[in-house]
């Protein structure tokens, strides 16, 4: 039902939605926010302390144990991310992207500081909840870019964007791993090193061109056809939650949106899992104190050939449309393999290949995923998908790891562990192969008819 007032507020969305079309940055304007963005997120992500987390809680310089690293402390990110995803979502829109990416910035810096000097159970509790902020305003760093330049850009840029992460975090890895290794530098040097990484990226991020506008909150005062529903929208900002809502409704009515959003989701979920989790795999298959370990190389082939990948991403002519589902579910029965070998086999380098597998298959999928969300959003959402696809991404990781981690649930091993997310992955390639195989059928059986009634037609 319509709001009373100067106007609906589907009429509000829709000349919102116009207001956006008409700010946006020329196409020809497009390099300089993304390559300052790109700047940013390599910045960001070059942490060459972060492969060896587990390896520094555990050792000499925090002397944690395994069961408060694995069921006590790492949960705490998961739950603090899902309770600061909505509100962070809201801000974002409110304070219009940039403030929310400088606020993931100053939090990164507070982790790493609290990572260098907090001691006990805990402090490093209460760092993991300043990393979920990190994690949670995420969402502006991947929909700022949308708000800035031109739909048909949309491709391009994600695949830069998420190129500069990824290649940062490749970056980070190697030097974490040629210090450690060939060096003889300490974790805690490591850490000294991420600390001074995530502060250049706070200081670039405040050259960020500022958003003209957002979605909900603000829209321009110039604009005299639409000041009626700014007007109103001051006063009732319950207003702001309908919209939000209808504009909900409206954006998943759309079949192949719903389609990678599902994916999202559900491979999202699993993916943060064994991310989070597989530093302590391989310290039960080989343990960091009694051998050699190669945890910074083998992220950072993972992550240069997904961001390889990636990059190939914007380049790729498919059509999705008809064979997105298919190939969603061939890779997550890729993934699910490769969980289970890592699991199953235990011999360190087959653990350490079929991470690289997993993480290849998972960030070429996903980047697919975002622009393929995007592009079929009928109004310009971008903030509202990606918070809500993260939104039960988060909530089913939260079920799973209440259940299976968490020392006040089952507190699994962490091999046992692993062959539950690899069964969840196989679960997911079989609902995308049925779902895929009624899309294909629905879809020649509609061409048929169609060629049937033309036939007849001229006949």
């Amino acid at each position: 039902m319509d709001v009373p007032g100067p106007v609906s507020h589907r009429a509000a969305a829709a000349a919102a939605t116009m207001l956006l079309r008409t700010a946006r940055v020329p196409r020809e304007c497009w390099f300089l926010p993304t390559a300052l963005l790109c700047a940013y997120g390599f910045f960001a992500s070059l942490r060459p302390s972060e492969p060896f987390l587990t390896p520094y809680l555990l050792g000499p310089d925090k002397n944690l144990t395994q069961r408060e690293v694995f069921n006590e402390i790492y949960p705490v990110w998961t739950y603090s991310y899902l309770v600061l995803l909505f509100p962070v979502f809201l801000a974002t829109d409110y304070l219009r992207y940039k403030p929310v990416v400088l606020l993931q910035g100053l939090s990164l810096i507070v982790t790493w500081f609290m990572l260098l000097y907090a001691q006990g159970l805990l402090a490093i509790q209460f760092l993991e909840f300043f990393y979920g902020i990190a994690t949670a305003t995420e969402i502006a760093y991947y929909s700022y870019i949308y708000s800035v330049v031109d739909l048909s850009m949309y491709q391009k840029v994600t695949s830069y964007c998420r190129s500069a992460t990824l290649v940062g975090f490749t970056v980070g890895s190697v030097l974490g791993q040629i210090l450690l290794s060939m060096a003889g530098w300490s974790l805690f040097s490591l850490n000294v090193i991420s600390l001074t990484c995530v502060s250049v990226a706070f200081a670039v991020a405040w050259f960020l061109p500022m958003p003209q506008k957002s979605l909900f909150f603000h829209i321009p005062s110039s604009c005299q056809a639409v000041r009626g529903i700014k007007e109103e929208a001051k006063p009732d900002r319950l207003l702001v939650l309908k919209v939000l809502w209808n504009d909900f409704l409206v954006c998943y009515s759309s079949r192949p949106l719903l389609c990678w959003s599902v994916w999202w989701a559900l491979s999202t979920c699993g993916y943060f899992q064994v991310v989070n989790y597989t530093q302590g795999l391989w310290e039960k298959v080989v343990s960091s104190r009694h051998a050699a370990i190669y945890n910074g190389g083998v992220e950072a082939v993972s992550t240069l050939l997904g961001a390889v990948a990636v990059f190939a991403v914007g380049y790729i002519k498919i059509s999705w449309s008809t064979w997105g589902e298919m190939a969603l579910s061939l890779f997550s029965l890729l993934i699910a393999a490769a969980v289970y070998i890592m699991d199953s086999v235990g011999n360190i380098w087959v653990c350490y290949a079929s991470y690289v597998v997993f993480r290849i298959i998972y960030m070429l999928l996903i980047t697919i995923a975002t622009f393929q969300i995007a592009a079929n959003l009928s109004m310009e959402r971008y903030a509202l998908v990606f918070g809500v696809n993260t939104f039960i991404a988060l909530a089913l990781q939260t079920l799973l790891t209440l259940i299976v981690v968490d020392a006040s649930g089952l507190g699994l091993e962490v091999t046992t562990q692993f062959l539950i997310y690899a069964g969840y992955f196989a679960f997911i390639a079989v609902v995308f192969l049925v779902s895929g195989t009624v899309s294909i059928m629905k879809k020649y059986r509609k061409q048929e008819d169609q060629e049937s009634s033309s036939q007849a037609a001229t006949s």
